[in-house]
């Protein structure tokens, strides 16, 4: 890994610059620690030189989980989810259990403040810079109310130690087993974050289908309890994951058109149109989003 070259040690996303002081270390390697610690399968580090700017990472290969399940029948699609979630958990209960505030995951969470900044980041370039884009000030003015509520629903869920970019892409199939990467965005957040994360990145909903979504969500929920998780209701359950899910939609939407019109990466963009099915499928069937639909439907139309 080596990394560009600039002053100072790059944070990790640019909405968690919220620390007085810059980061002494990198948060690759101070995350890198903790799970390693806890048992999650990372890379092995084989030696890093900070001033040089280059990590010496192990080799995991070429195929992530993405690329090991195409093509896969639907109880095979399953198995190899099913050990995602097995290393999720083990990230979920022991990292939250082996707190330790060295750790920067453990100084920053998901509240109020992120989640509406996350949702303003949509409503700035998935609608108002969107190119061709048309939207009324009144509808601004509802979905920013909405968001509000969404925001102030998802502050107030018990946190667990999070991954915080958990999806098929960021998990790499090595000697028959699930390996993680990309971790240095790690922070305290509801655990359906990353399950949402998991079974809905992107283009994954075309193979994780909502009948396997439904067993992999009941999958989580039944091994968090044999593993000493706190009872939940799974309807409770399953409200936050639609909850989380959508919010996480909705970011990458406006992250996708961002780094398409600021940042010159294009190829981001053919992963909005099935965004944007799947919010239309999730609003439709979540109580918080139903009646804001019909003030999108236009744009999710637009982004087919």
């Amino acid at each position: 890994m080596e990394l560009p070259a600039g002053a100072g040690l790059p944070l990790s996303s640019e909405e968690l610059a919220i620390f007085k002081e810059g980061p002494r270390e990198l948060p690759f390697l101070n995350v890198h620690r903790l799970l390693r610690k806890i048992g999650v399968k990372v890379p092995a580090i084989y030696g890093h030189w900070q001033d040089q700017r280059i990590i010496l990472l192990e080799d995991l290969g070429d195929t992530a989980l993405w690329d090991q399940v195409q093509g896969l029948a639907d109880d095979q699609v399953l198995t190899w989810y099913q050990k995602a979630i097995d290393e999720l958990l083990i990230l979920h209960t022991r990292g939250t259990q082996s707190r330790d505030d060295s750790c920067i995951a453990f100084q920053q969470r998901f509240d109020a403040k992120l989640y509406l900044w996350e949702f303003d980041h949509f409503i700035e370039w998935g609608l108002e810079k969107r190119p061709d884009a048309k939207v009324r000030a009144a509808t601004i003015t509802t979905l920013r109310r909405t968001f509000v509520d969404i925001a102030s629903i998802l502050e107030l869920c018990s946190n667990c130690f999070s991954h915080r970019d958990y999806h098929s892409w960021n998990l790499m199939v090595h000697d028959g087993a699930v390996r993680v990467i990309d971790f240095q965005d790690a922070l305290l957040a509801p655990p359906q974050y990353d399950l949402a994360s998991l079974l809905n990145d992107r283009v994954t909903d075309s193979v994780v289908r909502p009948h396997l979504e439904e067993r992999l969500v009941n999958y989580y929920i039944d091994k968090s309890r044999d593993l000493g998780g706190r009872a939940r209701s799974v309807d409770e359950f399953f409200e936050i994951y639609r909850l989380s899910a959508i919010q996480r939609d909705l970011k990458v939407i406006g992250r996708f058109y961002y780094l398409d019109l600021v940042k010159g990466k294009p190829g981001y963009r053919k992963f909005i149109a099935p965004t944007a099915r799947r919010l239309r499928r999730n609003f439709a069937q979540t109580a918080q989003t139903k009646t804001i639909l019909p003030l999108l439907q236009e744009h999710f139309e637009a982004m087919q």
